[in-house]
């Protein structure tokens, strides 16, 4: 028995050490592939016209080429089509229910993210209405739900230890209402990368720290499991997953981030933030730590709150929110929305009064008229901050970005105890 057990724990070992090796390895393929490629097809894009101006700048007569995201996904898709054989053959028993799970799971993880590449895509040729870009999600969510249920089924949540008291148990069955959630997921996912652009270099780089806190989690949760023989409750096959996702998808997303940083040369349009949002969705489903990956959203959360009253309508939404150009400075300023005081209903004004007391919005009474900055984070950082040029505000954005998921591992680890009992209960 001793022996048996000394050759699982071997064999898992050399299962997590060859997924990181290779996984790695992948990512650099990934980046090295997205850096040559995107220069050789951006006339594609142009001759297409697909391409933009680029708004915040004094001299923006020139196109740029917009929705290169397809092709950071469509590399990312190849990258981990050829990890497959390597997926099987680090199993055990390649015939195993175990090993036909995983596979299922993996295969289900691209179908989703191929989707939201494809429906992304199509927004960026379409111009679609929000009400279908919060619909898309839903559907291209549909593979992992359908696989989740016919593998795993678990629609359990552990309550946390300060309500306990007053459910009076300690695990819930939210059966159907699981599955909601986890579909909702994919649509905040999604979108919530999306609101959160305009600027450049935004998009991808929120992105690349997200999916960076994500890798660090795994690779911790990797080493608590193998190196120290503590347990991880058995996820340790979730985290190698996320392992083997968010490797290329880092890869692809630093070569397009070169490319996208300020001055950017393209756009990467609505298909990188779908694929993105699409990634984080299957990662945070798929691998049983939604809870922890959520903590990395914070700025994303918080803008998407934000964003509310004008997303619902409850106050006049611009089609372009993002921050208006200074021409004789060269720098960013707060954009506006103006509109009568008789477009607003009883909502409307409550949530005016709510934000100009906590000081979210600037309000300026003209006339008849009402003139409020638009209601994104980005606004709000030069509302305390002042104007500044376009780079160093997605430097400042990005800054946020580390620091919020530097206080969500401080929560997710250090505070864990106070509302479960063991670090990785799920």
């Amino acid at each position: 028995n001793e022996y048996k057990s000394y050759l699982r724990m071997f064999a898992k070992e050399s299962a997590v050490v060859g997924g990181i090796l290779i996984s790695f390895g992948t990512g650099i393929i990934s980046f090295l592939l997205t850096y040559f490629i995107i220069p050789q097809l951006s006339h594609l894009f142009l001759a297409a016209n697909l391409s933009g101006r680029d708004l915040n700048k004094r001299h923006n007569e020139y196109r740029v080429p917009e929705g290169i995201g397809v092709i950071a996904g469509a590399i990312y898709l190849v990258c981990l089509f050829c990890i497959i054989p390597f997926y099987v053959l680090h199993s055990e028993d390649k015939t195993s229910t175990d090993t036909m799970v995983t596979l299922s799971l993996y295969l289900s993880a691209l179908l989703s993210i191929c989707c939201m590449i494809l429906l992304g895509f199509a927004d960026d040729v379409l111009n679609l209405k929000w009400r279908h870009k919060l619909l898309l999600p839903t559907i291209a969510s549909l593979p992992i739900l359908m696989v989740y249920y016919v593998t795993y089924g678990n629609t359990h949540i552990v309550v946390p230890i300060p309500l306990q008291r007053f459910i009076a148990c300690t695990v819930i069955d939210l059966g159907v209402l699981y599955y909601v959630y986890m579909g909702m997921l994919a649509v905040f996912c999604t979108n919530a990368i999306n609101i959160l652009a305009g600027v450049n270099g935004v998009e991808c780089g929120q992105s690349l720290v997200i999916a960076g806190s994500l890798l660090v989690n795994s690779l911790f949760a990797l080493y608590y499991d193998v190196e120290s023989g503590l347990s991880t409750g058995g996820y340790w096959r979730d985290h190698l997953f996320c392992v083997y996702l968010v490797c290329p998808f880092i890869g692809a997303s630093v070569a397009v981030l070169l490319y996208n940083w300020y001055p950017s040369s393209v756009f990467v349009g609505d298909t990188y933030c779908y694929f993105a949002g699409m990634t984080f969705a299957v990662l945070g489903i798929l691998g049983h730590f939604s809870k922890t990956m959520m903590l990395f959203f914070i700025p994303q959360i918080f803008n998407f709150l934000l964003s509310i009253p004008q997303l619902f309508k409850f106050i006049p939404c611009p089609r372009h929110r993002l921050p208006r150009l200074h021409p004789e400075k060269d720098v960013l300023t707060m954009s506006t929305v103006v509109f009568k005081a008789s477009d607003l209903n009883v909502v409307g004004r409550l949530i005016l009064v709510i934000l100009k007391t906590f000081g979210l919005t600037k309000v300026i009474y003209k006339e008849e008229d009402i003139i409020i900055t638009n209601l994104t984070i980005l606004n709000v950082v030069l509302r305390f901050s002042g104007e500044m040029h376009e780079q160093r505000l997605t430097t400042v954005m990005l800054l946020i970005q580390v620091v919020c998921s530097v206080l969500g591992f401080l929560i997710r680890y250090q505070f864990v105890y106070l509302f479960y009992d063991n670090l990785f209960g799920q």
